[in-house]
């Protein structure tokens, strides 16, 4: 994607604050001097099996890029495609009733949308948020010394991979629905109050993906600390088992050439770091003298919240695991 972004010329408005030059989560369109309007699209094929539940996964995930830049989603549009004749209506239409379920919760008014014949399901939104021009938080903002904190566990990449299979514990089917439903508002709320550097979402990537694009927009390196890192319950068994995504491996090989371990490799953490996630949490650099108090404020909506390395001054090396 970005060979194919290097053949655009990007926009010259003044007033797009954050455009498509960058690797931030969304972007940013300045109104006026109190507004700015944060605007992102995302869809994607089913993640679970049931309908309803993967609406609201879907739409959790459309969200999270705006929460990401400190921002306040308020309007969306649902975009859908489905096969014609293959399922019935009442699918369609559950998915739809669980991303407007997950809407609801999120303050947000679903308007409209748009449907299209495929042979694959799909579903997402597209999400309109407002926010400041000067409190816009992007993944570009990294200061060595900072402390980053991540809100939610990793893991749903290998979990759904399981459940494709049709070997997914039932006892680990709950916990691992619920992450990806769960809104990154109330952390996204919590960080405004912190004086937080840089933000940014872990989904597709996996974390070492979305770290490296913060460790280059930030132009420092991170060290993160692999012992610490929050995981669902079932997702270190699920790799053990070899229940990993493709994107896994892609992710492995996007970072591979600019990271470095500095303790004995383990082949289960290390793929668990590049594990493509679904409505993953929020990649949080914040100043380390608060942030113990960061995540102790996280806790109560966030129970996995966890500090999970450091910002250091750029060496060469923008990843570091220890």
């Amino acid at each position: 994607m970005r060979a194919i972004l290097d053949h655009l010329t990007p926009p010259a408005d003044p007033n797009l604050l954050v455009g498509f030059n960058g690797a931030d989560d969304a972007a940013v369109y300045r109104l006026d001097g109190e507004r700015a309007l944060v605007l992102t699209v995302d869809y994607f094929t089913p993640i679970v099996d049931d309908p309803f539940d993967f609406g609201r996964v879907a739409a959790a995930n459309s969200f999270s890029d705006v929460y990401a830049m400190g921002a306040a989603p308020f309007v969306a549009l649902n975009i859908a495609a489905f096969p014609e004749g293959e399922l019935g209506p009442e699918v369609l239409a559950r998915i739809l009733e669980g991303g407007s379920a997950v809407a609801r919760e999120a303050g947000v008014v679903v308007a409209g949308g748009h449907t299209v014949t495929d042979r694959e399901v799909k579903y997402g939104m597209s999400v309109v948020g407002m926010i400041h021009p000067d409190r816009i938080v992007t993944n570009g903002g990294a200061r060595p010394g900072d402390a980053l904190v991540l809100t939610k566990a990793l893991g749903t990449g290998v979990l759904a991979t399981r459940l494709k299979a049709g070997k997914l514990e039932e006892a680990h089917y709950a916990p691992f629905v619920a992450s990806m439903t769960r809104l990154n508002k109330t952390a996204s709320e919590i960080m405004r109050g912190y004086d937080v550097h840089a933000c940014t979402d872990v989904t597709g990537f996996g974390l070492l993906g979305h770290a490296l694009e913060m460790a280059e927009a930030s132009g420092v390196a991170l060290d993160i600390s692999a012992s610490d890192l929050p995981v669902l319950p079932g997702a270190l068994a699920a790799i053990e088992e070899h229940f990993v995504p493709g994107g896994a491996g892609t992710n492995r090989i996007f970072v591979f050439e600019k990271m470095k371990w500095v303790r004995p490799k383990e082949d289960v953490l290390d793929t668990l770091l590049v594990d493509p996630q679904t409505s993953g949490g929020l990649l949080v650099a914040v100043p380390a003298a608060r942030a113990e108090g960061f995540v102790a404020a996280l806790r109560p909506s966030c129970p996995e919240a966890a500090i999970i390395g450091r910002v250091a001054a750029a060496d060469g090396v923008l990843l570091r695991i220890v």
